[in-house]
């Protein structure tokens, strides 16, 4: 892999990886297309290819941790106190006077949740990885998910207002996240998008949604780049992808990720996820019409 296209699939990672329009389709398509014009490229759907796809995402973590620094140390610190002092006094809760167990307190509460979103994504992803892996090869199909995840991004934006807060979040929505993130997993199914959606399906308020999304991000990305990189060293290691590109490829994409998370952040609290519905629909018909000139795959 040439040096400049790790750092354009960087940019087009930072750019849409927190924008509800798939990043990893986008990378995908790109890579397609490249490969269409003569570049040496290993395979979409090769195991380097998807590691680097990973690497990318996790340099995306950094935006993250910048834009929320703030939430996510004060939820960082308050884990570890608060799960600390629950567990010290045995699952106790003695504010009222009385010794009586009690479930952990708040942030020790969303840890554990997260905890189980991420567990729940990994059942999925796992189950379905052989599955997910041909549909990389496969851009009419990333085109069909692509219209999926339009839909659910239109019909979000005409739920009523979202009443749930994160103190009232309990095992079903932790479930439906998870579950619904493990989807995700597939190309053209937007990661932000589907766990921001269904939190808002299960009544998230929207900021809360978001949050717990892109918090949510953290474990299942680093997981899911652990267990790609495991599955590559036993393959015999990379091979086209040089560790080169992987950091140019992971500095572009956290630098970029910055300004497009504060972007979708603007929009979700005003309830314009439409405006994303409208894109990947008409980028779905490019790839479904054959405007975009791609190895099209229709299946039998």
């Amino acid at each position: 892999m040439a040096l400049w296209i790790a750092v354009l699939l960087g940019i087009v990672q930072g750019i849409f990886m927190f924008l509800p329009v798939s990043s990893t389709a986008h990378m995908v398509l790109l890579e397609h297309w490249l490969i269409g014009q003569g570049q040496p490229l290993p395979a979409p759907e090769s195991a380097e290819m998807i590691l680097f796809n990973l690497v990318v995402h996790v340099g995306t973590l950094i935006s993250i941790a910048v834009v929320f620094w703030p939430s996510l140390r004060r939820f960082s610190a308050e884990v570890v106190t608060q799960g600390y002092t629950w567990a010290r006094a045995g699952g106790r809760d003695g504010r009222d006077g009385k010794a009586a167990f009690s479930g952990p307190p708040l942030f020790a509460r969303l840890f554990l949740l997260g905890m189980l979103s991420v567990l729940l994504t990994g059942v999925v992803g796992l189950s379905l990885k052989a599955a997910f892996e041909q549909i990389f090869a496969n851009p009419w199909m990333i085109g069909v998910t692509l219209l999926l995840t339009g839909v659910l991004l239109f019909w979000t934006d005409k739920l009523p207002p979202r009443r749930r807060s994160l103190r009232r979040t309990g095992l079903g929505t932790a479930t439906l996240i998870g579950v619904a993130q493990g989807f995700a997993l597939m190309p053209g199914l937007s990661r932000s998008a589907m766990t921001i959606v269904f939190g808002l399906f299960a009544g998230l308020k929207r900021r809360w949604a978001a949050e717990y999304s892109f918090f949510l991000a953290i474990p299942t990305i680093c997981a899911a780049t652990l267990l790609q990189a495991i599955d590559v060293y036993r393959l015999g290691g990379l091979d086209g992808v040089t560790y080169s590109a992987l950091l140019a490829g992971f500095i572009v994409a956290a630098l970029v990720g910055i300004v497009s998370l504060k972007l979708v952040i603007y929009f979700l609290y005003r309830a314009q996820l439409k405006v994303f519905a409208f894109y990947v629909w008409a980028l779905a018909a490019a790839i479904l019409t054959g405007v975009l000139d791609l190895p099209i795959h229709h299946p039998l």
